[in-house]
C-alpha cells in the first residue's frame, strides 16, 4: 500500500486539490428533476459558483467569511433544511421580507409582484400522463422569469403573511405547482446556500433519446444581466 501510494502521490494529490476546488470554489449540479420548468430542464448540468455568497471550510457548511449578498430572483443551490437533501430553486425573499401567496401569485413587502401569461405547454407527470400548463412571466423587483402552473396538480397556492426570518430565504420553484419548497421545508439558512447557478455548461434529453441538446450548452440562467 505505502509503494502504491508512494507512485500515484501525483494523482492522489490532483484529486485532493480538485476535491477542494469543487467544494470550496466552483461546482456543477446535475438537474434530476422538473420543479425548475421552464428555466431548467432534466438532464441540464449547471455551473455553480460556490463563493458568490460565501468562503466555506471545505466539506463542511462552516461560513468562514461573506462575499456577497444573495438577490431576488438568483437561482440558487443548498442544503434542504428538512434533510439535506441538495437543492435548487431560486430566491423569492429575502430576510426581513414580508412574504404571502394568493392564488399562486406573490405578494412582497405589501406589494403584488407583476405576472403576464407567455403561453400554454404540456408537461407528462408519472402516472398521470400529459397535463396541460401555463407559462408566466413573473417580476421580482428589475428581474423577470418564467414559470410554469398546472392547476390539475394538488399543491400549496396560498399561504398567509410571514415575515422571513434573519439571515434565512424562501426559496420556491419555478414549476410552482410541482416543487418541494420553502412551502414544505421552510426557509433556508444561509449556512446552507452552496453557491449561486450561474449557467448551463450542458445538456442532455435524459426523459427520451438522450441526445444532447446543443443549443443549451453555455446558456446563461440570467440572459439580460
Amino acid at each position: 500500500m505505502k509503494n502504491w501510494v508512494r507512485a500515484n502521490k501525483g494523482f492522489l494529490a490532483f484529486l485532493m486539490l480538485f476535491g477542494v476546488f469543487r467544494t470550496a470554489v466552483a461546482d456543477w449540479n446535475p438537474i434530476p428533476s422538473a420543479s425548475m420548468h421552464p428555466n431548467l430542464l432534466e438532464g441540464d448540468v449547471v455551473f455553480v459558483n460556490r463563493l458568490a455568497y460565501n468562503v466555506k471550510v471545505p466539506l463542511t457548511d462552516i461560513v468562514i467569511s461573506p462575499t456577497g449578498e444573495p438577490q431576488r430572483g438568483d437561482i440558487v443551490t443548498f442544503s434542504s433544511p428538512a434533510n439535506g437533501t441538495r437543492l435548487i430553486k431560486r430566491i423569492v425573499a429575502l430576510p426581513g421580507d414580508q412574504v404571502e401567496m394568493r392564488n399562486e401569485k406573490l405578494i412582497i413587502n405589501g406589494q403584488p409582484v407583476s405576472y403576464a401569461t407567455l403561453g400554454n405547454s404540456t408537461e407528462s407527470i408519472r402516472g398521470l400522463g400529459p397535463l396541460a400548463a401555463v407559462q408566466v412571466n413573473e417580476r421580482l423587483g428589475e428581474r423577470q422569469h418564467a414559470i410554469q402552473l398546472m392547476p390539475q396538480l394538488q399543491a400549496r397556492r396560498d399561504f398567509a403573511p410571514l415575515t422571513v426570518p434573519a439571515g434565512q430565504y424562501m426559496m420556491l420553484g419555478d414549476n410552482r405547482d410541482n416543487s418541494e419548497d420553502s412551502r414544505y421545508i421552510g426557509m433556508v439558512p444561509r449556512a446552507l446556500l452552496i453557491g449561486r447557478a450561474e449557467r448551463v455548461l450542458a445538456s442532455a434529453d435524459i426523459t427520451s433519446n438522450w441526445m444532447p441538446r446543443t443549443e443549451r450548452f453555455g446558456m446563461s440562467l440570467y440572459p439580460k444581466e
